[in-house]
């Protein structure tokens, strides 16, 4: 069976990504795992300088999932080049950098600086517009559009952006990322999500909100994949929830070219050897000779 996927020229020997953030830069997940499986690993997200994130607590369990306000801690662009880039380098996979900035100028540094070092770009647009009241870039078409095409402009590398599902209708931000040059798109990003400490009367997270990840969001992001798969024709990378390769199978037929893992890591690290097996499996118990039969082939 072929499992392997094309994305604006960029070929991934298999479809499953690792998502940004669910294991740092992959030093420690390495311990556990061999990296090797991946089909590509997108980065922590990566800011121009070292943040240290948000105060803890910044992480809580709830049903179904986690909600975490982590703050973007990262080392930085400089420490990311010059020391986990190299340990990155050294895995037979594609590398993906997702670059989170607070201003378009930052993201437009970010991309000049690391899209010639690595296979492709992701664009986190959930980071807050400081310069025009904080709300996060993402959620405005015209902005995802403007700093898409700043960045497309720059990068030497292709470029993905990842879209947020806090919003009224996610297909207006995959068009404009369209219009505006993006390569792909990955969907969805966390759930804006809360939860309060009966005992105590506070909330489990002290940003007081934060985002849901895990099986709890699968079927908003399926539906937010099909949606945009109607709407756009640049391939789309579905994640949300993904446990079990049956999840994969469902983002694909929804419309997705490849997925990415997340929450799943920490939970169980073989997971990625797991739903590679189950594709597999899938594959030949129904008579497909790859991935790219399944893409968007759901029977209404």
């Amino acid at each position: 069976m072929n499992l392997e996927v094309e994305i604006s020229g960029v070929k991934f020997k298999n479809p499953i990504i690792a998502a940004s953030g669910t294991f740092g830069f992959g030093r420690e997940f390495s311990k556990l795992i061999n990296l090797d499986l991946f089909g590509g690993i997108s980065t922590k997200g990566i800011t121009l300088k070292k943040r240290t994130g948000n105060p803890q607590p910044r992480i809580c369990e709830v049903y179904g999932g986690i909600i975490n306000s982590v703050g973007l801690e990262n080392p930085g662009v400089e420490a990311f080049v010059n020391d986990e880039l190299p340990f990155l380098r050294r895995f037979d996979t594609k590398i993906i950098a997702n670059i989170n900035g607070f201003s378009k100028e930052e993201f437009v540094e970010l991309a000049k600086i690391v899209s010639p070092l690595v296979d492709m770009l992701e664009v986190n647009l959930s980071c807050p517009n400081v310069k025009e009241g904080g709300m996060a870039f993402g959620k405005d078409p015209d902005k995802v559009y403007e700093i898409t095409k700043e960045v497309k402009k720059i990068s030497s590398c292709p470029v993905i952006v990842k879209l947020t599902p806090n919003v009224t209708d996610i297909t207006e931000l995959a068009k404009a990322a369209e219009k505006a040059g993006a390569d792909a798109i990955s969907l969805i990003n966390t759930v804006s999500a809360m939860a309060i400490d009966i005992e105590t009367r506070r909330p489990l997270i002290k940003m007081v909100t934060g985002g849901l990840s895990g099986p709890a969001i699968k079927p908003i992001a399926i539906r937010m994949v099909y949606e945009c798969f109607q709407k756009v024709k640049i391939p789309i990378i579905g994640m949300g929830g993904i446990m079990n390769y049956k999840d994969a199978i469902e983002f694909f037929l929804a419309g997705a070219t490849a997925i990415q893992i997340g929450t799943v890591n920490f939970v169980n690290p073989n997971a990625v050897l797991e739903i590679r097996e189950g594709i597999e499996n899938y594959l030949k118990a129904h008579g497909f000779k790859s991935v790219k039969d399944l893409v968007g082939n759901i029977i209404i």
